[in-house]
């Protein structure tokens, strides 16, 4: 015989993941989730509605889900994973959300308080004696912009409010929300919960600035004859890379991006002056840094001690990053669409013949230099490499050639991160994403969250063997097949972590351990990575000739366009 229905904190948390517009909850469950999945099963029978679940084998494939949901929809999603434990895994997702700035709601269960009364929740099974941290929000809070513990039953509703305005306001974020199992559990009287619903509950958006600050930022930028902007996540508003090419154009000002995590200036603009804004700053009068972190290594960077530089960014202070410093004379923080914008409308309101002359003549410089570089690009790509060390160049530029323009791309070669920028021709907004964060694979699961956003979008995620080992890829291939989720990883595979031996280089040039060549950095396995993706329905394919390249790429896009993940294993020149 069925129970009665109680009304619980549980089902006030639904409700709340309903009125904010959670779509999906992307799950990794526990113990602690027994109330939930009670009332799920309570609204099924009675005909709710509630978010999908998504089930993830493992927590960091989940986080990067919903992540990459986010990014394709603005809409922040929600996971659920087990206590301390799958907090600690998701850790490293989370970590790579904050420095993307990813709206994303983490709620994690935590440990049963009562042990010897009949509390509905209490302990009843050994791991809840320990999965009880003494502080578990530890573990992730410095990567979240907020954290709660539901105490009370009746503020279920009103704290998922809480958290959606949170995550969703400027700069957005990931936030931290912990369920105790007996809080979930407990009954709710309608009379003690309060009237305050998501309406009240707003996020705060970045907006413009006083016209007069903008108007100085313009005036040094009218006055200036070696001008130049450096940015990194504009493109995360697809509206960015437009108006960041309609100023370069009025003004005959160069872009360049630093560690670029978007598309945020058409790669064949003759104002994009590529990835090293190093090569320019000695020489710049002025300087625009544009929703950027770091925009350049200042040990290594000469800057003209005279120049100008202001700053327009959704997040100007850096509140995660504990110590940031730049050369800046200004500085804005707001939506850098509406901070171009003003800029634009002040400037071509005030141009005279003499500045649009100087703007015109550096433009016809900066696009010979654009046209040295795609040369230089070019140039790179030729050499197709030999069996077992195909030139990464050659390669990208030839998946480049078969893929479509509106294809997402994600970017996590690592070391040849450069290969894939320069080689695969990205004009469209919102076509590209690079990695932010340190947390090594990231792009698999975020490949699976666009593609639940972006059904009918090819999704290409670019990996190295040593990020490959990190994504979870059993978990990723798994989830792909199970909700039929088809991507394409593209594996170059250089037998070990470059990142390792060349820091070590930079620091010891001509030390011991290149004398050796000794760098703890080479993997070396024979893996067959290919013979993963297999185990899980996907097409595998292992490519180690140059001249078998076009034809592999054809198979592996024909799977994918065919409704199958693929998984083409490259080895290129070696580490």
């Amino acid at each position: 015989m069925t129970q009665e229905y109680i009304r619980t904190a549980a089902n006030d948390l639904l409700q709340g993941l309903v009125d904010l517009g959670i779509e999906y909850l992307f799950c990794n469950l526990g113990t602690d989730h027994a109330p939930l999945i009670e009332e799920m099963a309570h609204w099924r029978e009675q005909g709710r509605a509630f978010p999908k679940l998504i089930l993830c084998p493992h927590e960091n494939t989940a986080v990067h889900m919903a992540g990459g949901y986010a990014v394709a929809t603005g809409r922040g999603q929600a996971v659920l994973v087990h206590v301390d434990a799958g907090t600690a895994n998701a850790a490293m997702g989370l970590h790579n959300l904050c420095r993307t700035r990813i709206p994303v709601l983490l709620i994690a269960g935590r440990a049963p308080m009562s042990t010897f009364d009949d509390a509905t929740g209490g302990r009843d099974t050994y791991v809840h004696f320990i999965q009880e941290p003494f502080d578990q929000a530890s573990v992730v809070r410095p990567y979240v912009k907020w954290e709660y513990n539901l105490a009370w039953p009746s503020m279920a509703h009103e704290v998922v409010s809480r958290a959606g305005a949170v995550m969703q306001s400027d700069p957005t974020g990931p936030v931290y929300l912990t369920l105790p199992r007996e809080v979930l559990a407990a009954p709710v009287d309608a009379a003690s919960v309060g009237a305050f619903g998501h309406q009240n509950h707003l996020p705060v958006k970045a907006q413009g600035a006083d016209p007069s600050a903008v108007r100085a930022i313009a005036e040094q930028l009218m006055r200036s004859e070696n001008p130049m902007l450096v940015t990194a996540y504009a493109g995360r508003n697809h509206q960015a890379p437009a108006l960041i090419e309609k100023l370069a154009i009025l003004c005959g000002m160069r872009v360049c991006e630093f560690n670029s995590i978007y598309m945020n200036i058409r790669r064949d603009s003759p104002y994009f002056a590529g990835y090293n804004p190093a090569a320019f700053t000695e020489q710049a009068d002025f300087g625009l840094l544009v929703d950027v972190d770091v925009p350049w290594i200042p040990k290594t960077t000469r800057v003209n001690p005279n120049a100008y530089w202001a700053q327009l960014d959704v997040d100007a202070i850096k509140r995660d990053i504990p110590m940031w410093g730049f050369p800046l004379n200004a500085r804005i923080e707001g939506d850098s669409v509406r901070l171009i914008t003003q800029l634009i409308e002040i400037i071509e309101a005030s141009a005279t013949p003499a500045f649009k002359t100087k703007a015109a003549a550096r433009a016809l410089a900066l696009q010979a230099a654009h046209a040295q570089n795609r040369h230089r690009a070019a140039s790179l790509a030729q050499a197709p490499g030999v069996v077992n060390a195909i030139n990464p160049h050659y390669l990208c530029a030839a998946i480049g050639q078969q893929i479509r323009l509106q294809d997402m791309v994600l970017n996590e070669a690592i070391r040849n991160t450069m290969a894939v920028f320069e080689q695969i021709p990205r004009e469209v907004p919102g076509s590209l994403m690079g990695l932010s964060g340190g947390g090594l694979g990231f792009s698999a699961g975020t490949a699976l969250g666009m593609k639940l956003a972006q059904a009918d979008n090819r999704v290409i995620h670019f990996v190295g063997d040593g990020s490959f080992y990190f994504s979870n890829p059993s978990s990723v291939y798994a989830v792909a097949s199970q909700y039929g989720l088809p991507i394409l990883t593209v594996l170059l595979d250089n037998g070990g972590w470059s990142a390792v031996k060349e820091s070590t280089l930079r620091m010891y040039p001509q030390g011991q351990a290149k004398g050796t060549n000794q760098f703890a950095s080479d993997l070396g396995y024979p893996t067959d990575f290919a013979a993963i993706a297999e185990a899980a329905g996907a097409h595998g394919e292992r490519l180690v000739d140059p001249a078998h390249v076009e034809a592999a790429i054809a198979r592996c896009l024909a799977a994918l366009d065919a409704g199958r993940s693929a998984l083409l294993h490259v080895r290129i020149t070696p580490l």
